[in-house]
């Protein structure tokens, strides 16, 4: 079993040598029983949709860095469909249904127009 590090004093490897937040620490202990830093990385938030909207999630697409966003290819960063990679799935679902329901409204009131004129 392994016994957990306490009150245990490391030198930084790097030369930030702050406990700031792109300086996260893990200490590790090697086989030789000497302990060692090991540096984490920022965790990244992925992609969200925009704050009007609601700012949320969205799936199907990686969590990279700037970096990493930049050279990554187009499929990683999308998803096939309109709106991917920006709206969600039940967004683009609510547009779609919103539109529809918007044209069936308006081919009524051209019905019900030309009722009235026939009267």
């Amino acid at each position: 079993m392994v016994k957990p590090i306490r009150n245990s004093r490391v030198h930084y490897r790097r030369h930030n040598c702050v406990n700031t937040r792109s300086n996260k620490t893990k200490i590790i202990r090697t086989p030789g029983a000497r302990l060692y830093v090991h540096y984490r990385k920022k965790r990244t938030f992925g992609p969200r949709t925009p704050a009007c909207t609601g700012h949320q999630r969205l799936q199907g697409i990686r969590h990279l860095g700037h970096m990493q966003r930049k050279n990554a290819a187009k499929k990683e960063l999308t998803v096939s469909r309109a709106y991917g990679g920006v709206l969600t799935h039940k967004m683009v679902r609510e547009r779609v249904v919103r539109a529809f329901l918007i044209e069936e409204q308006m081919i009524v009131k051209k019905v019900l127009k030309t009722q009235r004129r026939r009267k």
